[in-house]
């Protein structure tokens, strides 16, 4: 099927529901969806951005700016994610807590319009591991890309002839998403993740990670800016800059940037439990 079919399609899946609001994070898969409900539904759809402190200050800000330009009706709501221990002590399925809280926010505002809530899983995001998907399922939310069948890329082309600025924005997960599993979640720790960042960004970079691994932060880049990175003079202010935010140690990875690499160690563990199994068989 094609990109515009499946367009088609998403726009009957928006119209039937009859309305909604958009868990709108002011990403590319959440924009495009706001956008086409907006589309469809006009003063039916809702987008409504989570604030809380694993969102940037520059990602809220931009979120508002898009949504402003776009004229849909925006607002914001307050989720504190971070009481819940099994959010703040950081296992595995922190997402899962994370999406719970969310949809436990929203869904009382979409209740009193008689709205579902819709968020932008889209086709790919089966292919990763993101327990915040059935957290979202389990409390009723619609996931309109992901059943019209578009992927990420046929998002974002469709984002760019529809004149959507996120079009061509690098993904950009909340900010727990950067420390390490077993690390425990506080608003001091995610703040110098996002002070790190918009250092790193200052510096011209586009696409990057600061991964927390309590003591040691571990810069992610593109494998072509590694040496830059590298460089006298940038790696001193790199290093300087983030001890100063509470790091003992500040290092780069040599492998470049790699969406979901906290990830990777999950991989190992799994991989590691069924050699076992095997064996103990």
């Amino acid at each position: 099927m094609s990109a515009l079919a499946k367009l088609a399609r998403l726009r009957a899946i928006v119209a039937d529901a009859g309305g909604g609001v958009v868990a709108y994070s002011g990403g590319a898969d959440s924009a495009f969806l706001a956008d086409v409900a907006y589309e469809v539904l006009r003063d039916r759809m809702l987008a409504v951005t989570a604030v809380s402190a694993s969102l940037s200050r520059g990602e809220r800000e931009a979120a508002g700016r898009i949504a402003e330009a776009r004229g849909w009706a925006h607002m914001e709501v307050e989720t504190h994610e971070i009481e819940r221990d099994g959010y703040r002590l950081n296992p595995p399925d922190r997402c899962y807590h994370c999406k719970s809280e969310l949809l436990e926010v929203l869904n009382p505002l979409a209740r009193e319009r008689g709205w579902p809530v819709m968020v932008g899983v889209n086709s790919d995001d089966a292919a990763d591991f993101r327990p915040g998907q059935a957290a979202a399922s389990e409390r009723g939310a619609l996931a309109p890309l992901r059943e019209a069948g578009l992927g990420k890329q046929e998002i974002r082309e469709l984002s760019r002839e529809r004149g959507l600025a996120t079009w061509d924005k690098p993904a950009a997960p909340c900010l727990a998403s950067r420390i390490a599993y077993g690390v425990e979640v506080t608003t001091d720790r995610l703040e110098r993740i996002g002070r790190a960042e918009a250092f790193l960004r200052s510096l011209g970079l586009r696409e990057f990670r600061v991964r927390d691994h309590g003591d040691l932060a571990r810069i992610e880049v593109p494998a072509g800016s590694v040496g830059r990175i590298a460089e006298t003079g940038v790696r001193e202010r790199v290093a300087e800059m983030l001890k100063g935010l509470g790091f003992r140690y500040v290092t780069l990875d040599l492998e470049g940037f790699r969406s979901g690499s906290m990830n990777e160690v999950l991989v190992g563990i799994e991989r590691l439990r069924h050699e076992d199994d095997d064996r103990e068989a």
